[in-house]
């Protein structure tokens, strides 16, 4: 379309084109132009309750789909608000793009009311931050923005919108719908990979980062079996290859298998694919030596940028996952491979490690609620989850077995389980969504339970309430035993408030209760809030916080 239209209409055409389909927002009249053009648009608006919120629900949609999630928020105390899912999606390498209403361009540098420096705010948490000042522009500018944010390592874009910018009228051509830049790795680095394989006794490959897919996935699974090759993953990316499969070897999280952690050690080649080994995996950076990682490292990531910038590899390949994983089919194994029954010892250490959950203080236990939902919940499920110890247990007891059924931020955001959950919702109607959250980490978005209420949007939240914020209170008894300071709270009943809202709520005390009520709570078609009572004793699934503080003390001596 090239006759005279509004900045706003300009704007929505270019998303359409781009085949976005959702957007979250919470609505300012700074982009009342936008709304009014959404108002014909083909395109699913979700009405949110927090500027964080929707801007988490728009990273899920991102790291579920790989398209750019898509965000509106006003300017000023709006935009802030939404930098906590902007600084998510920065860290966990997530396309998304969020547009922020701006002043008119004629009041500029005056303080105007909500005024801000969009890109000196948001500058240091995004891979382009800019401000649109001619709605002719407004085609170019977009299409550049899908194709930062999904070009090389994705991320966050960030578009300020001044409010006259919207209502100008012009007339401009379309821009062509964006493609993905794909990098791919040479012919002479899949040799040399083959060469170290060969020479290798001991290796391990070890996946995460984004730019996943099913077919990027199954390529890998199918390269790793005629390897007999171990198959860990990363921080919260436990996604990206199926725990079921028999070559796989756990998750370096917090608080990973010790056994994992030897086998990696012990290797004599490491295969690192999509990730960059930040400070969770790394074990707070101890895991490799730096710049020299201390055995031969294969880098393989889609942003050249990271390649050495942390770790020194022997060899860097240039690509995104799945272009790597299509050029893996042209690598053989050698006719006896050193490391052969490896892959099975490695996944006979993982069930090992994520079978039986030990016992914990209380009548609650969250382990044992984990491997209930293991067992009950279809393969399909999207789980959620913040930030917080409760977390530890999904982690180590669920066994993800597809792609598209993790959303749990790598960056450690409280708050995100609960939207993360409305966004997966939103985009994938049918399938079992379950957010997990703390006490302390639902209430940080818990009144976006209105927007799953408001949609018709049957998430099942599971609230662990100890009473405190656990994470903090644990690493408090470990530096400062026995001084409790600001970690704790006090919670109101969480199955009310769901009812409160209009949905669905259960209280659960003991582990027994829980497998009815998560029943109860899927039979009644509403979103839940399953309010489950932890002991404060069970921070970890292997010590007890009086054992922290125990311990923390005879260190002290």
């Amino acid at each position: 379309m090239t006759g005279p239209r509004t900045g706003g209409q300009i704007l929505v055409d270019q998303l359409l084109i781009h085949g976005a389909t959702d957007a979250f927002c919470v609505p300012g009249e700074s982009y009342l132009a936008v709304l009014d053009a959404l108002h014909d648009a083909d395109m699913k608006v979700t009405i949110c309750r927090a500027e964080g919120g929707a801007a988490m629900m728009a990273e899920a949609a991102g790291k579920l789909t790989g398209k750019p999630g898509i965000c509106f928020v006003t300017r000023g105390p709006g935009a802030t608000n939404a930098s906590p899912g902007i600084h998510i999606a920065d860290q966990d390498s997530t396309p998304m793009i969020l547009f922020v209403g701006q002043i008119e361009r004629g009041m500029r540098e005056r303080e105007a009311f909500q005024e801000l420096d969009y890109r000196a705010v948001f500058g240091t948490m995004t891979k382009w931050a800019t401000e649109i000042d001619d709605a002719a522009r407004i085609p170019e500018i977009i299409s550049r923005a899908f194709h930062v944010a999904t070009a090389g390592r994705p991320g966050p874009v960030v578009i300020a919108l001044p409010e006259d910018v919207l209502t100008d009228l012009a007339g401009v051509p379309d821009a062509a719908p964006y493609q993905v830049t794909e990098t791919h790795p040479s012919l002479l680095q899949t040799i040399d990979l083959q060469k170290r394989l060969w020479a290798a006794k001991a290796p391990i490959a070890i996946l995460g980062g984004s730019r996943w897919d099913p077919q990027a996935i199954a390529r890998f699974q199918r390269f790793a079996e005629r390897f007999d090759l171990p198959v860990a993953v990363s921080f919260r990316r436990q996604m990206v290859f199926p725990a079921d499969h028999p070559n796989f070897a756990g998750d370096l999280g917090i608080g990973p298998n010790p056994k994992l952690l030897k086998r990696i050690q012990d290797s004599d080649l490491v295969l690192l694919v999509g990730g960059r080994l930040s400070e969770m995996p790394s074990q707070s950076y101890t895991l490799f030596g730096i710049p020299n990682p201390g055995r031969p490292l294969v880098h393989v990531h889609p942003d050249a940028e990271e390649l050495g910038r942390v770790y020194r590899p022997e060899l860097a390949i240039n690509a995104s996952p799945p272009a790597f994983c299509a050029a893996l089919e042209t690598v053989h194994p050698p006719q006896v491979i050193p490391w052969a029954g490896a892959a099975a010892e490695a996944h006979d250490a993982y069930l090992a490690w994520s079978e039986q959950p030990a016992p914990v203080p209380g009548k609650f236990h969250p382990g044992e609620m984990v491997t209930w939902l293991r067992r009950n919940i279809p393969a399909d499920a999207i789980l959620c989850n913040g930030a917080g110890n409760y977390a530890t247990w999904v982690h180590r007891f669920h066994r993800f077995t597809r792609f598209a059924t993790q959303l749990a931020p790598t960056s450690g955001s409280m708050g995100y389980g609960v939207p993360a959950a409305i966004g997966a919702k939103r985009i994938f109607p049918d399938r079992t969504v379950i957010a997990f959250a703390g006490d302390g980490c639902f209430l940080m978005n818990g009144q976006d339970f209105a927007t799953a209420v408001q949609y018709e949007l049957p998430v099942i939240v599971i609230v662990v309430d100890n009473g405190m914020y656990g994470t903090i209170r644990m690493h408090q008894e470990k530096h400062y035993p026995g001084r409790v300071s600001a970690t704790t709270l006090k919670n109101p009943d969480f199955s009310a408030y769901a009812r409160a809202f209009g949905g669905h709520g259960e209280r659960v005390e003991t582990t027994e209760e829980f497998a009815p009520a998560f029943e109860r709570a899927l039979s009644s078609g509403k979103p839940a809030i399953i309010h489950c009572l932890l002991d404060p004793e069970a921070i970890t699934p292997a010590k007890s916080l009086s054992t922290i503080r125990a311990e923390a003390i005879a260190a002290q001596g």
